[in-house]
């Protein structure tokens, strides 16, 4: 019997929907992560959709990301903003949340939170990433939106 994807452990599109829902909430309520918010558009739409998509297939589901946008590159799509620990921090926070709030097997959220510390980390763009040596931005450096 094949084992089934964390997608389908959390509850599928329904879950992910509200994950993605709460991180965005989160994200708009959290005043300790403002200067993230203020990374993103106003209108969240279209960014909700693409996280959506994107969390669905990463997790196992349905390949409703890569058949739109192609292949993730989310290092070079995330190049425009300036990603440190700070960024990484305050994201993580927003996930964290959103993770308590909609995920009620808490071992799929353990790892799903796991997965995107790691993933989190290796997008800091930042002088001082250790990932590599094609930092973009240094710590002075503001965000394309300011």
């Amino acid at each position: 019997m094949a084992e089934s994807s964390i997608y389908e452990r959390i509850g599928g599109s329904i879950t992910v929907d509200r994950l993605v829902e709460s991180f965005y909430r989160n994200m708009d309520e959290l005043p300790e992560v403002t200067e993230l918010r203020a990374m993103h558009a106003v209108d969240l739409g279209q960014t909700k959709q693409i996280l959506k998509q994107y969390l669905a297939e990463w997790m196992g589901g349905p390949k409703l990301y890569s058949a739109e946008k192609g292949h993730p590159r989310l290092r070079q799509r995330h190049l425009g903003f300036p990603i440190g620990e700070e960024e990484r921090d305050s994201w993580l926070l927003c996930m964290h949340r959103a993770l308590a709030e909609t995920v009620k097997d808490e071992v799929a959220a353990q790892e799903i939170y796991d997965a995107l510390a790691k993933l989190a980390d290796w997008m800091r763009n930042k002088i001082g990433n250790p990932h590599d040596s094609r930092t973009i931005f240094s710590s002075t450096s503001k965000n394309m939106g300011s």
